[in-house]
């Protein structure tokens, strides 16, 4: 079955990286959510994709200098539009406790700069939850999925990637991963390397094909996942 992946949430609908996205992409039929985590100054994981809290939020700085009670103070939804004024940045935890229940599973990206320490407890939480055997953590950061390997090898692992290179399959075989996620433009272009990987047990679930034109040729090259904006189109398109 084609893995249907909301891209930071519905984020078609609802900011990106919030809880009303996630919530409607449960609601519009994906079977991953995607969503990227850092940590705050004091060490809190937190759910948001830009080094600066600059684009999503009326606040200024990067995340990383700021203390959790700065990041939870700013407003995260006005941006999108005004019913959302007021939204907040998510925990990791709210984000794990939102779709613990949900019939989803979770594709958990780690933005580098992050320490052992902090890639030890964004798995412990998932531990609590009982979300381990639910998740898929990826990173563009080799480094971050060796720690993520030596923490907890058997969580699932993608590397996601910029552009398929001569040693893409090679890495991905080191690291262990589970997927590979490239660019959109990656997969069309590059059959060989999609092949190679996905003979070598590895899915390719590429990001962000938000063209509807682009979702057969993509499944014809053997993705086994789009991660999109548009989820509940790509459900409706997959039933079809």
């Amino acid at each position: 079955m084609l893995a249907r992946v909301a891209h930071r949430g519905y984020s078609a609908v609802a900011p990106e990286n919030t809880l009303p996205a996630f919530a409607a992409a449960v609601r519009a039929g994906a079977t991953f959510v995607e969503f990227d985590v850092r940590a705050t100054r004091d060490g809190v994981p937190v759910v948001i994709h830009d080094r600066t809290v600059n684009r999503t939020t009326d606040g200024h700085g990067r995340v990383w200098d700021l203390t959790y009670d700065e990041v939870a103070a700013l407003d995260a939804g006005s941006w999108f539009g005004a019913g959302f004024a007021g939204l907040r940045v998510p925990t990791l935890a709210e984000t794990l406790d939102l779709l613990a229940p949900a019939p989803v599973d979770l594709l958990l990206e780690i933005k580098p700069p992050a320490t052992l320490d902090e890639v030890k407890s964004i798995v412990a939480q998932l531990a609590e939850r009982d979300l381990v055997d639910r998740t898929v953590v990826q990173s563009f950061d080799a480094d971050v999925l060796r720690k993520v390997r030596d923490v907890a090898p058997d969580v699932r692992r993608g590397l996601l990637l910029f552009r398929f290179d001569a040693e893409t399959v090679e890495l991905c075989r080191e690291l262990g991963v589970a997927y590979c996620n490239p660019p959109v433009d990656d997969v069309l272009n590059g059959a060989e390397t999609t092949a190679a990987l996905v003979a070598a047990g590895i899915g390719v679930m590429p990001w962000t094909p938000n063209d509807i034109n682009q979702w057969r040729p993509l499944v014809d090259a053997g993705v086994s996942g789009l991660i999109t904006d548009l989820v509940g189109e790509l459900t409706g398109w997959a039933a079809a």
